[in-house]
Formats: structure tokens, C-alpha cells, sequence
């Protein structure tokens, strides 16, 4: 089993800084049934390439190992030892641990920075399912390439073999390549190599963390990566979605109680539905998505540097916000106590980088009342919270943030009713989620907005988020707010 990543562009030595593994020596790992070796290659200043080779053996997985009491893992006749499998998972997360979990002390923004990055997985088997690997890894932004050769090329009526070699391409932060891989190769096999117990749920979602919730193929992932497991299946499932609002989960069409039986196939092109507005459905992105980045986007383009994010949740927004080099602080609060230990999960604040922590601040408050420590901002976001406030509680949130916090900018997103014409399961009048207290059209958003800026002194502009209905306009309105002199 062989696995490379090809680092191209300026500098590309420092891949041995960003993998913790010296290019100028080869090294060797002890695993439970074989060994790994890395070595380098190829090592130049514009092209530097990093190899994991696996050399499993086949006598000890089918005999089981000296002195085991227990018997072997698999019949002796098997592709283990030549496939690219969990083992090559378990691999990847003993040897290049360190790597994916984002952190390099001698080089910290350098772990945080898209890189231009190739990686390819030998003998990868995906059963003859020739758009296995395109729904997985394109959805993230990968081109995607594979070959296929025949079983035997002196019996080509033997068919075409059940492996693909698999080359994945894409300016992508490494810590993320490696978390892709490590997931979706048992997804292709669904066969693990050792016993899955509950706490795989947890290796799931922190592997999976800041992606695998907005992936388009997230529950049929999630069912083959447990294959036998219904019930962690659908824990998992449950878990990825358990925030998600109606309008980003209305995509899937597959049951939770569905398992490995649903082949992850399309429909057959037809007349109406071209090869094109196929790729366009893989490139779906989730709502959440689009708002968080359109939120990200307009915190840059105000110049702050300083950001506070009220009612942060899990702290997507703030993960977002502390990769980027223009912000300089960033205090994420919440109301919730159970909220924020869950953000420092999400976050993994135990092993953050230093130059990443030293941003970050949690902090437990309400927005609905005054409070000190929401002063010094360059700019506060509220972002799908004041849906979430009972009316009568919303002007101590409007004074709260617009009087006494004050920041430059003010950034707020929320629900726009009229879209919820556009869900068909939603009933007349009903709110998009159970918890909202209201939801407003646009007219009253605008109305809001305007009586914000008139009593507190800023000046406002709207915008909207998501895909736009002609007559009904976008799922989420956002405004964003400036202080006037």
C-alpha cells in the first residue's frame, strides 16, 4: 500500500516541517501487523514529495501474531496486505498524527494556509463504481483522477479489476488532506480491520470537523464508514445534523435507517438533466456554508481586527476567523455554558496552536443584558441569533450591542420568512426552526435595520445569502452596519 503528497510551489522542502519528518532520512513504524516507512522521493525547492509505504503481513493477519492468543483477523486469501484500507487510515493517523491536527511550531502559518497539494492512494477499492471517488472528493474541491486497469491483461474477458490508483489535486491546508483521506478510505472498503466500538463516533466527528457536516454525501458516508454499525450510523448522522437548520438538510434524500445497501449512484441522464447540471448538484454547498463565508467576508472587508461573535454556538464563524491573518482577536460568547465546552471540542482548544490560542478567547455571557466586556471591538457579529430572542427581550439586545458595546461594524444575519415558501414539507406560517421566536420578511428586516441606524447612529446595508428566488428573495438577509463618525 502506498500513499504520496506532492508539495508544489516555493520553499516546498518545508513539507518535512508541516509532516514532522526529515526529508534526509528514511523512517520506520511499528504497527500491529507490519510496518510503515516514510521516506521523501523527491526533494526539491518547487516540488517535494513525501511517501507512506505500508508492508503488512499476510501471515500474521491470517494466523494471528506470535504469542497472540487470539486467532487471525482475516482468511488467507485476502487483499489486505495490497490494498489501500483502514490499515492505511490507522497508518496515517499514527505516523503523520502531529500533521493532521493542524499543528507545526516551526511553522504555524504554514500549517494554516492553503497549499497547492497532490496526493495519490494505490489499489483503493471502490467495486467497479467508476463516480465513487468524484462524489467524495470533489465536493471538497479536489480534482479528481483515476485509473483502472484490467484483472489480467491475457484474459480480458476477466473485466476490469475492482481498484483504482487515486490522484487527488487542490490548494488545500494539509492538515485537511490527510482528515479527508483518513475518513473516506472505509468509506470505499467498508471493511475495517479492527472491532469498532463507540468511541469510532467520536474519531468520526473530530476527523470530519469543519467538513464533513456540509458534505453532500454526509449521511451515505456516514452509513458505509459504519457499514454493520446501524446504530453508530445513525448516532453520527444525528450528530452532524443536530444544528443543521431545515433548509441545508432538505438536499438528502436517503433515510438514517438506510445502510450500506444504498449504492452511492445518480439517476440515469436524460434529456433534462445533463452531465453538467449533474457536476453542478455535486457542488452543492450547504446554506450554513455560504453564510458563514459571506459573514467572514464582510468582517475582512470592514478592516476589523478585533472581533467579538455573540451567540457563537460551536464556533464556526470564529474557527473561520482566527485562520485569518488580518484578525488579531477574536472573543467568542455564548450564553450557553454546555455551548462553549462543546466549541472547545470543536475547536480543539487542549492542542491548538500557539499563535491561534493566543487570538481566542470563550467567554459566558447573555446578549440581553449590559455587560463591559463587549466593549473595544472593531466589530461584533450576531449572527441567526436574535431570531432565536423572545420580542419583548430584543430592545435590551439592541441596546446592549448598538449603545453600550458600540463596536465600528455590526454584523447581523437572519431567517427571511417569505423564502420559507420555497420548502414544501414547512406548513403556512409555520418557522423554519423550533426554537425561533419570530422570523422576519424582508420589508420588516429593512424596517429593523432602519430604526437601528436612526436611534444609535449607523448607517446599514443589506444583502442577502443563498440561491435567489426571483419573487421571494434569499433564505438569509444579513446586514451589515457602520458607525457613523
Amino acid at each position: 500500500m502506498l500513499f504520496t503528497v506532492t508539495y508544489e510551489g516555493q520553499n516546498t522542502q518545508e513539507l518535512g516541517f508541516l509532516l514532522h519528518k526529515n526529508p534526509s532520512r528514511a523512517q520506520q513504524f511499528e504497527l500491529n501487523y507490519g510496518r510503515a516507512y516514510v521516506f521523501y522521493p523527491e526533494v526539491t525547492d518547487t516540488r517535494t514529495t513525501a511517501a507512506l509505504l505500508l508492508d503488512i503481513d499476510p501471515i500474521d493477519l491470517a494466523r494471528g501474531k506470535v504469542g497472540s492468543k487470539e486467532g487471525g483477523l482475516f482468511d488467507y486469501v485476502n487483499d489486505r496486505p495490497y490494498a489501500s484500507t483502514s490499515f492505511m487510515s490507522t497508518a496515517l493517523v499514527r505516523v503523520f498524527g502531529t500533521a493532521m491536527s493542524g499543528r507545526c511550531d516551526k511553522r504555524p502559518e504554514l500549517a494554516q494556509t492553503p497549499i497547492k497539494l497532490t496526493a495519490t492512494l494505490s489499489a483503493l477499492r471502490d467495486s467497479g463504481d467508476t463516480e465513487l471517488a468524484n462524489r467524495l472528493f470533489e465536493p471538497l474541491g479536489y480534482e479528481v483522477k483515476t485509473e483502472r486497469r484490467p484483472l489480467d491483461e491475457r484474459f480480458p474477458e476477466w473485466g476490469d479489476s475492482p481498484y483504482i490508483d487515486l490522484t487527488i489535486s487542490g490548494t488545500v491546508r494539509l492538515c485537511d488532506l490527510l482528515n479527508h483521506i483518513y475518513v473516506l478510505i472505509p468509506v470505499f472498503d467498508k471493511q475495517k480491520h479492527y472491532y469498532i466500538q463507540e468511541d469510532e463516533i467520536r474519531k468520526l466527528l473530530d476527523h470530519g470537523e469543519g467538513w464533513l457536516a456540509e458534505h453532500p454525501y454526509r449521511k451515505k458516508i456516514a452509513q458505509r464508514y459504519f457499514n454493520a454499525k446501524r446504530s453508530y450510523a445513525r448516532l453520527a448522522i444525528s450528530k452532524l445534523l443536530e444544528d443543521d437548520e431545515i433548509e441545508e438538510t432538505e438536499t438528502e434524500d436517503t433515510e438514517i435507517g438506510e445502510i450500506e445497501e444504498i449504492e452511492m449512484t445518480e439517476p440515469e441522464e436524460t434529456e433534462t438533466e445533463t452531465k453538467t447540471e449533474q457536476n453542478e448538484k455535486r457542488k452543492f454547498t450547504p446554506l450554513n456554508t455560504k453564510r458563514m463565508q459571506a459573514v467572514k467576508n464582510a468582517v475582512l472587508a470592514s478592516g476589523a481586527q478585533t472581533v467579538i461573535d455573540l451567540g457563537c454556538g460551536e464556533c464556526r464563524l470564529t474557527s473561520l476567523l482566527l485562520n485569518e491573518p488580518q484578525i488579531k482577536k477574536v472573543t467568542a460568547c455564548d450564553v450557553s455554558v454546555a455551548e462553549l465546552e462543546k466549541a472547545a471540542i470543536r475547536l480543539h482548544l487542549d492542542r491548538m496552536e500557539p499563535f491561534r490560542k493566543k487570538k481566542l478567547t470563550l467567554m459566558q455571557a447573555s446578549l440581553t443584558y449590559k455587560d463591559d466586556r463587549f466593549s473595544g471591538y472593531d466589530c461584533a457579529c450576531v449572527i441567526e441569533v436574535i431570531e432565536h430572542i423572545e420580542s419583548s427581550r430584543l430592545p435590551a439586545l439592541e441596546r446592549s450591542v448598538f449603545e453600550f458595546a458600540k463596536p465600528r461594524t455590526v454584523i447581523i444575519t437572519t431567517p427571511n420568512r417569505e423564502y420559507n415558501a420555497n420548502y414544501e414539507h414547512m406548513k403556512e406560517n409555520s418557522l423554519r426552526h423550533g426554537d425561533h421566536r419570530f422570523e422576519w420578511t424582508r420589508a420588516e428586516f429593512k424596517a429593523w435595520c432602519e430604526d437601528m441606524c436612526a436611534r444609535f447612529g449607523y448607517s446599514c446595508r443589506i444583502s442577502g445569502i443563498g440561491d435567489e428566488d426571483e419573487s421571494l428573495g434569499t433564505p438569509t438577509q444579513m446586514g451589515v452596519f457602520t458607525r457613523n463618525g
